[in-house]
């Protein structure tokens, strides 16, 4: 086991990043295969999806894997491998597994009718959540008790796709805690208050109309479908099963939730040349402290948390098992499609980075906004983030000031658009996979985007009018 490490490693140092410029469109075969199975299977497939999509994802990655071993060597293989599994899965899977399980630990209790109103005001607590306790952590915690509220409908599916818009999405666009692209814009040098005077505009008015619209149609559907006469078979009832009234069970997992939120804040705040490195990949010890940290916050919630909570919640590990296995063949066959965006007007996507530049030389606002939110829909918005973030110089400061509309129309490209699809951004699976295992018929993959067509888009046209049209 040393010895393989030894030559993992030695193999790993001799390898360089890849010339993106130099690279086939081919290469993206194996991404555009996880998309296309991530869209097409659980339509075509669906018993075949349910008990072997963690065996087509590892496929998808080694289809990537072999044929790149076998053109850049096995030290190359290694060296982007390891590179994808510690500087970029890991943090965000333990992030995520850490956000889950802690929200997964705290219950509302109380006998939640799901009117119209109530769900509309239970979508806006989350929108103002999403940017404090992050868009995993808020749809963690509020999820199970909206499916509750409203196992009396007939009719459901449209208030989870709504919950994705705006809680999964839209409302983590104000603080780098929010959402994942911008946490990386916060360790790239963008002041952690900066977003939240910059996007605050676009952000409130895609949340307020998504909301109003929510309402019109919770509202229309509850009065067509007669819906308001059917029984609540959700009883009044606490985790142990007895009479209770509205409120929380496993409240240490508030006090677990605020230390997740200081941990990652930290990290981003400390800063030190301490660190390892592992088969030529350097590790940060801010990095590493955060991530113990957050794997002891998770088991500490497991441990505290009483059972009945769990159980009260329906806690399982399904959906998170999901979104680990299909993220860990995304972040791998996503690495030559990350680096031909890196590669600029000379690399195979040069068309796309020329389309975000004027004549004169200029930045557009408004194509990089779409740019950016178009490839965050189907590729993770965080690395989507950081290519257009360096496509537009990569100096905080630059970016910050002179360049702040490009800036805020990177930034809100990325958080709203990854609501376009159900890949778009990792809660979006996770909060699908539990309205399903709470047996809600979900939309599929297309389904899903006609929904995000129709509403999303003439939304985001007005947002490129109002504040991205120079």
């Amino acid at each position: 086991m040393a010895a393989a490490c030894l030559l993992l490693g030695a193999g790993a140092a001799q390898a360089g990043e890849i010339d993106g410029a130099a690279l086939s469109v081919a290469w993206g075969v194996p991404f555009v295969g996880m998309l296309l199975s991530i869209a097409l299977m659980p339509l075509l497939l669906p018993r075949f999806w349910h008990h072997h999509f963690g065996k087509v994802t590892a496929g998808w990655a080694l289809a990537f894997l072999l044929p790149f071993t076998l053109a850049f060597g096995a030290g190359a293989a290694a060296h982007h491998f390891v590179h994808a599994l510690l500087a970029e899965y890991l943090p965000f899977v333990i992030l995520l597994t850490a956000l889950y399980t802690v929200a997964g630990g705290i219950y509302i209790r109380g006998n939640l009718v799901g009117s119209p109103g109530l769900n509309t005001a239970i979508l806006a607590m989350g929108a103002v959540l999403a940017s404090f306790m992050g868009t995993t952590g808020a749809s963690m915690l509020l999820i199970r008790p909206l499916l509750r509220a409203n196992d009396n409908r007939r009719h459901q599916a449209h208030v989870v796709v709504f919950f994705i818009f705006i809680v999964s999405n839209a409302g983590g666009a104000l603080t780098p805690l929010g959402d994942p692209p911008l946490f990386l814009g916060f360790l790239k040098g963008v002041d952690f208050f900066w977003t939240v005077r910059h996007v605050w505009g676009p952000m409130l008015f895609l949340t307020l109309a998504l909301l109003a619209v929510f309402y019109a149609i919770d509202r229309r559907l509850m009065r067509e479908r007669g819906e308001t006469d059917l029984p609540d078979p959700t009883p009044s009832l606490d985790a142990s099963g007895a009479p209770s009234r509205l409120g929380f069970e496993g409240g240490v997992n508030f006090a677990l939730l605020l230390a997740v939120v200081a941990l990652v804040l930290f990290s981003g705040v400390w800063r030190t040349p301490a660190g390892l490195e592992v088969a030529g990949i350097r590790v940060g010890l801010p990095g590493l402290v955060r991530d113990a940290g957050l794997i002891a916050v998770a088991l500490l919630s497991l441990w505290l948390t009483p059972r009945r909570v769990h159980a009260a919640n329906e806690f399982g590990w399904g959906p998170m098992q999901e979104v680990a296995k299909l993220f860990a063949g995304i972040f791998l066959t996503i690495i030559p499609v990350i680096a031909m965006l890196k590669a600029g007007v000379d690399g195979p996507f040069g068309a796309i980075v020329r389309a975000v530049t004027r004549a004169d030389g200029t930045p557009d606002p408004a194509m990089y906004f779409w740019a950016t939110g178009a490839l965050s829909s189907f590729l993770d918005n965080a690395p989507t983030y950081l290519v257009f973030f360096n496509t537009a110089g990569g100096d905080p400061a630059h970016l910050m000031t002179d360049m702040a509309l490009t800036l805020t129309a990177i930034s809100a490209g990325a958080v709203f658009m990854g609501a376009n699809t159900y890949i778009g951004n990792a809660p979006n699976l996770m909060v699908k996979a539990i309205a399903e295992d709470r047996g809600v018929k979900m939309p599929g993959f297309f389904g899903y985007m006609a929904w995000s067509f129709c509403v999303l888009l003439p939304l985001l046209v007005l947002i490129t009018l109002f504040w991205f049209w120079k």
